[in-house]
């Protein structure tokens, strides 16, 4: 049997008479003498494995060696009285125990966490902290340059480590850890999540081709399309909206990441739906055309989660006002060649008259 002596969850006793808060004052002390027993890196350690159950993959999260690891599991294993993992095929599965553990550590490191973070000011221009931040593909392509230009300029001795996340995985590198803050079309969130709406997500289309006029709904239809899916994807909100109104669109591409996007429309026929901050940043190079798509398509939104244990931290704070005043900023479309051709046209069309 293991010991509950030890728990991460405080003993909770009715203080409402003398002789019971004289009990509740002496269990807090028993509480915090058992505290002398714990390691908190040990700790870290228990809730990373809970969350890759691979001592490898743990290792590499905290960038420690595998022996290092074993060490701290078996202290753990000591320390509860209890297997906590089990070997299962390449992985370790917890124990009851270890779930139980878990249920009730998590609030209690983010609460160490937050109390820690409270005691450190933050200076940009001085420090030289390590930012973990989740962005989607869109995202990264379209609105990181502009969020780095301006995170060189006051914060010069920050560094800012980037991972690919999506809605699908934004809750996961959350909870893990592996990021502080996401920006990200965002879905289910875990219950200690914050979130700020940022913008819509507006869809717009791209073409390359430069003749003047909007494209029509028939010609949307009959030309090939390139679509952006990280699953492989070859349909999406676009093709059940057009199914709607009784057409179809013929998919000849698609590709997981925006970054190739300009080269693969360039002196080409495809189209392509892509949301309206990346249409703008492809559009600047002046070789795209961004417009309206010819039918309506639903808006998204663009949103900003993080952690709850780093909501007061004050360099956290600092860069999700950075990321919220530039990734809220208004989308201001660039006129490319062949429209500024036919506005030039229109205006000398009105003075002739």
């Amino acid at each position: 049997m293991y010991d509950r002596r030890f728990s991460i969850a405080p003993i909770i006793y009715s203080c409402t008479s003398p002789n019971s808060m004289a009990q509740c004052r002496v269990a807090n002390i028993m509480n915090r003498n058992e505290l002398r027993r714990a390691d908190i890196n040990l700790l870290v350690v228990f809730e990373t494995m809970m969350h890759e159950r691979n001592v490898s993959r743990v290792g590499e999260k905290l960038f420690l060696g595998q022996p290092t690891i074993s060490a701290a599991l078996s202290r753990l294993r000591v320390l509860f009285d209890d297997p906590l993992f089990i070997r299962a095929g390449r992985g370790m599965e917890p124990t009851a125990r270890a779930l139980e553990i878990f249920s009730n550590l998590v609030p209690a490191l983010d609460g160490i966490a937050a109390a820690l973070s409270r005691c450190q000011s933050f200076d940009p221009c001085t420090s030289n902290v390590t930012f973990q931040i989740g962005l989607s593909d869109d995202v990264e392509y379209s609105l990181l340059p502009r969020l780095l230009r301006q995170l060189r300029i006051e914060a010069p001795n920050i560094t800012l480590i980037v991972r690919r996340a999506d809605h699908r995985q934004m809750s996961q590198m959350l909870m893990s850890g592996e990021i502080s803050i996401g920006i990200s079309l965002t879905l289910d969130l875990p219950a200690n999540a914050h979130r700020k709406a940022l913008r819509p997500i507006r869809p717009m289309l791209l073409r390359t081709d430069n003749r003047p006029g909007p494209l029509g709904l028939d010609e949307f239809c009959q030309r090939p399309h390139a679509l952006v899916s990280s699953m492989g994807r070859t349909s999406d909100a676009t093709d059940l909206a057009l199914s709607l109104m009784g057409r179809q669109r013929r998919v000849a591409l698609t590709i997981p990441q925006f970054s190739s996007l300009p080269v693969l429309l360039a002196n080409s026929d495809m189209l392509a739906i892509v949301p309206d901050y990346v249409a703008k940043a492809m559009a600047s190079s002046g070789t795209l055309r961004a417009e309206p798509a010819p039918l309506q398509l639903p808006a998204e939104e663009l949103s900003m989660v993080w952690r709850a244990a780093m909501h007061k931290d004050s360099g956290e704070r600092w860069l999700r006002s950075r990321c919220c005043a530039i990734f809220s900023e208004p989308i201001e479309f660039p006129v490319v060649p062949a429209l500024r051709i036919a506005m030039h046209n229109n205006q000398a069309l009105r003075a002739s008259r």
